[in-house]
């Protein structure tokens, strides 16, 4: 919601995969929240901890989505069903709108019957292993959204 801790987080695991590939030259990878809350700030220390314990550099500062990202981004991911129905209130149109999707619907089938949820739990409330689960999350996903936008 406020672009600290899952949605920083995924673009620091989505640049690092890209790396590993060798295809981050292709892609601009950015993140947003939907709230200004946290607009100016770094990501949560908490995330930035765990994310750096895998070797992810979470060096983003928030910012709120803005409409003109849906005209500079081929595909916007949210982390649960709040979020996907506040960004296709900002979307401008159906157009904008299809752009949007849940970071769950890239993850296996086998991967989504073992997390037993359609949302990437928020952790900001809760303990270290809330950001542990959010990672993993992240890093099962990535090969699905680079299927996605290879097709």
């Amino acid at each position: 919601m406020g672009n600290i801790c899952r949605s920083a987080a995924a673009e620091a695991v989505m640049k690092s995969f890209l790396e590993k590939r060798g295809e981050a030259a292709g892609f601009f990878v950015d993140s947003a929240g939907i709230i200004d809350y946290h607009a100016g700030e770094r990501a949560d220390a908490r995330m930035r901890s765990a994310a750096a314990a895998r070797g992810y550099k979470v060096d983003s500062i928030a910012r709120q989505v803005c409409r003109e990202d849906f005209e500079r981004f081929d595909i916007i991911v949210a982390m649960d069903n709040s979020n996907v129905a506040a960004l296709k209130r900002v979307a401008a149109d159906g157009r904008q709108q299809a752009k949007i999707h849940k970071l769950t619907e890239f993850l296996s089938r086998e991967k989504r019957i073992k997390y037993k949820m359609d949302e990437v739990p928020d952790p900001y409330y809760g303990g270290p292993k809330g950001f542990e689960l959010v990672l993993d999350m992240l890093e099962e996903a990535m090969p699905g959204i680079m299927d996605f936008l290879n097709n």
